[in-house]
């Protein structure tokens, strides 16, 4: 009997786990989770946004901010020898062929993609700035909902990285 009803528990726990998990995921395809397009996204005085007060951006300019979300976000930008128009071409088309991946502002010193994810279409915003005569392309990404991104931002910049770098 105690077998009975701790078998039929079990069963409801997991049919609750699973009409959650098809919740999430149809509230994800109907974009109920992609959040708001930042309005303070773009160049300020030759800067980018501030990272994230929490645990889900990356920023080669996150020395200017201050504390422990900061620290975390900590990254290089992406260096460079010759072009800077050859380079954020390259970057462009690097960004562009990426899974997720929309284009939403292209100029010759600044660059902005949406990259979306597959199943629950969860949105980060990245950027990329190339400061005037400068050998380096400074950026910024970061997730629109949540307070942790499990290195999400990281991995992809970094796997941008890696692709421009082989170049």
């Amino acid at each position: 009997m105690a077998q009975s009803v701790m078998g039929s528990w079990f069963g409801a726990i997991v049919g609750i786990a699973v009409v959650g998990a098809l919740a999430l995921l149809a509230a994800g395809q109907a974009g109920a989770l992609r959040g708001q397009r930042p309005a303070d996204l773009g160049l300020r005085d030759g800067h980018l946004k501030a990272p994230s007060a929490t645990r889900n951006s990356v920023s080669s300019q996150a020395a200017m901010h201050p504390g422990p979300a900061a620290d975390y976000a900590r990254t290089e930008p992406l260096a460079f020898q010759g072009s800077a128009a050859d380079a954020m071409a390259r970057l462009r088309q690097i960004v562009a062929a990426m899974p997720g991946a929309h284009v939403v502002e292209s100029r010759p010193d600044y660059l902005y993609v949406e990259f979306t994810t597959r199943w629950l279409k969860f949105v980060d915003d990245a950027e990329f700035y190339l400061p005037p005569g400068s050998q380096r392309i400074e950026l910024r990404s970061a997730s629109r909902l949540g307070r942790e991104d499990f290195g999400v931002n990281r991995a992809r910049i970094e796997a941008i990285r890696s692709r421009f770098d082989a170049r």
